[in-house]
């Protein structure tokens, strides 16, 4: 049996290729650093896991985490950088509390994760927090499409407009930045740092770690510095951005490990050449991949072309009864996690920053394989 998805295999470790939309795979020279360092870090005897996150070293760390980042997006000093903790999920129940200020805030609907957004945000309005406006839902094309934004009912006046321009599960991705006058929210968990981007465009950019970044347990908000100072009574002090901000991403422990393992992927990053460099590679691994699915009758992505995610492809085979085969098959040849979401069935496939063009191919011959086994 070929072997598509095993790229170096040492004494008894094995690196598979690894589709998963997350925790997702993290560059193998980033792990072998974090690897040699596990036990020894800054020459301290040890691990960075074990150090105090007020310390002179790790201080340092988190900086230079910041500024590589800073550097890597663009970021002016007219926007905050936290490095907080509880995943995107729990910024929709944070964004309402700190932006809302008793107005209306918009929503836009293209997938599953703006949706749980939209939601969450619309369990304050019976606190009178303020409205919330669905101004367009994906829904009627199963989020297969972007409902054309001269249909949107926006808000005159609205706190802010809430996006997720990539939806991990629906693999639909918008690529230019909406057009209104509200500050725009946006949720870029499975995006962040796959392209450049205008910071300046946003008011508020977050992203679980866990896809482009590092590790899950880190959640990244940048933030125009002068919404910090519209945060409704009713919000939390650790849920504060002003908070965090006023207390450098450590009102309480960080997640100290995740913030070190996401400062070395920045380094990483900057070694590939940058955001810039990094998004020439993954247009070649998209469009390889929906070459390999569009070339065929056999599989078939759903997702208008224009709108097509190029971090996560979902697929579908002609016969769904070879699906189980289809995974138990792209395992045993190495190649992981390419099972659908139970959502949308199918395949997926989620090519972050850190899957090689190699791997996709990998990918791609297997499909051809299989095409070739059971079409």
């Amino acid at each position: 049996m070929m072997i598509y998805g095993v790229f170096f295999k040492d004494n008894n470790m094995t690196r598979f290729a690894n589709f998963c939309a997350g925790p997702a795979t993290m560059p193998t020279a980033v792990l072998e650093r974090a690897q040699a360092e596990m036990l020894d870090w800054q020459g301290l005897g040890a691990s960075v896991m074990e150090v105090s996150h007020r310390g002179a070293d790790y201080i340092e760390m988190a900086q230079k985490a910041e500024a590589d980042l800073r550097k890597l997006m663009g970021i002016s000093d007219e926007y905050a950088v936290l490095f907080l903790q509880g995943g995107a999920t729990l910024q929709f129940s944070a964004i309402p509390l700190n932006l809302m200020n008793g107005g209306t805030a918009d929503y836009l609907e293209t997938g599953t994760w703006s949706n749980k957004a939209y939601k969450e945000a619309k369990r304050y309005e019976s606190l009178g927090l303020g409205q919330v406006n669905l101004v367009a839902t994906g829904s009627e094309t199963q989020f297969s499409d972007v409902p054309d934004p001269s249909t949107w009912q926006l808000t005159e006046g609205a706190s802010y407009f809430h996006y997720c321009p990539n939806e991990t599960i629906h693999g639909v991705q918008m690529f230019d930045v909406p057009t209104v006058e509200a500050p725009i929210v946006a949720d870029m968990s499975s995006c962040i740092l796959s392209e450049p981007i205008s910071v300046d465009k946003f008011g508020v950019i977050y992203a679980g770690a866990q896809k482009n970044i590092g590790p899950a347990g880190l959640t990244l908000v940048i933030i125009r510095k002068d919404l910090l100072d519209q945060a409704s009574a009713w919000c939390p002090m650790i849920m504060s951005y002003k908070n965090q901000h006023t207390n450098d991403s450590m009102l309480n422990t960080p997640s100290t490990y995740a913030w070190y393992l996401s400062g070395l992927v920045f380094e990483w990053l900057l070694e590939q050449g940058g955001v810039e460099a990094i998004a020439k590679v993954n247009r070649a691994k998209a469009d390889a991949l929906y070459a390999a699915i569009d070339g065929s009758d056999f599989y078939d992505n759903k997702v208008n072309p224009k709108y097509r995610s190029i971090m996560n492809v979902p697929f579908h085979l002609a016969d769904d009864s070879l699906d189980k085969l289809f995974v138990e098959e792209s395992k045993k040849a190495g190649l992981l996690n390419l099972k659908g979401h139970r959502a949308v069935g199918g395949m997926r496939a989620s090519i972050y920053n850190a899957i090689t063009l190699e791997q996709v191919q990998s990918l791609t011959a297997f499909m051809a394989e299989f095409e070739r086994k059971h079409g």
